[in-house]
């Protein structure tokens, strides 16, 4: 393939094209993925901040069955993974999983590790910083958020359980949410992305070949053998065909130089 001209034309091409489109494929699917795993941390932030609101009214009145009810119904919507609040000292003290409750958490996990870095737990950090990846039980993937809990003036003053005013934080909500639905996604966008690549070079290549055949390759090939047999014969050959661009040139060249060269041989002279 490579001793051809249409080889060595084809060839470089479909190995730059091939090699562009994978690039810029891997590149448009990291950035889809990182808005898609944005897009998550946002999601289960927002549902946080709904659980906190939601169950902020029970939390002022002590209303244990209603917050327990609120966390277990949360627990058991499609996509979400657990749904747990735990106080200062990380022991669980609501969770949709019954058998959570009471539950020392460990500072050393993940996403507790980022707060008890120091002697001092962190009281304030960024949506990103809540966020984390891990596998659980059962193998799927689950992006989960931290969620603290604040002291806020209400708090502190409420008449059922009164906060000292320099607690700042008073628990922590923890929520994880499976990513079946976005490893779909993201599976689905691969599949389409491989199918989209392979199109686009069938009809690159196919479409470069076509016009390189029709305009370079088969005038080369006319040319050539116009050639082969103008030197076959050795006489003064036939006018050129018409062929585009230099070919053309080229073709009109070799004819005058045979016509030029034909006309200078010696003639050989005639008997007496």
């Amino acid at each position: 393939m490579f001793a051809t001209l249409m080889g060595k034309a084809l060839v470089p091409v479909g190995l730059a094209v091939t090699g562009f489109m994978v690039v810029c494929c891997l590149i448009l699917y990291s950035v889809i993925r990182e808005d898609l795993h944005r897009g998550e941390i946002v999601h289960a932030t927002n549902l946080a901040d709904t659980i906190l609101k939601s169950t902020r009214y029970a939390m002022h009145k002590s209303d244990r069955e209603t917050l327990a009810t609120i966390i277990r119904n949360v627990g058991e919507q499609k996509g979400v993974d657990h749904v747990r609040i735990f106080n200062k000292k990380g022991v669980v003290i609501y969770s949709a999983r019954t058998n959570e409750i009471s539950r020392q958490v460990d500072k050393n996990t993940e996403g507790c590790v980022v707060c008890h870095t120091g002697p001092a737990p962190i009281s304030n950090l960024g949506t990103m910083q809540q966020a984390r990846t891990f596998k659980n039980r059962d193998g799927l993937d689950v992006m989960a958020i931290t969620a603290p809990i604040y002291n806020e003036p209400d708090c502190s003053s409420a008449a059922c359980h009164v906060h000292p005013p320099d607690q700042k934080v008073l628990g922590t909500l923890d929520i994880g949410l499976l990513r079946i639905e976005r490893d779909r996604s993201l599976g689905m966008l691969r599949i389409q992305m491989i199918v989209f690549t392979v199109m686009t070079l069938i009809l690159t290549i196919g479409g470069v070949t076509a016009l390189l055949r029709r305009n370079v390759f088969l005038p080369i090939q006319r040319l050539r053998d116009y050639v082969d047999s103008s030197e076959k014969t050795g006489d003064i050959p036939q006018k050129p065909p018409h062929l585009p661009h230099d070919l053309d040139i080229i073709a009109i060249r070799y004819y005058n130089l045979k016509v030029d060269t034909a006309d200078k041989k010696p003639r050989p002279e005639k008997p007496a």
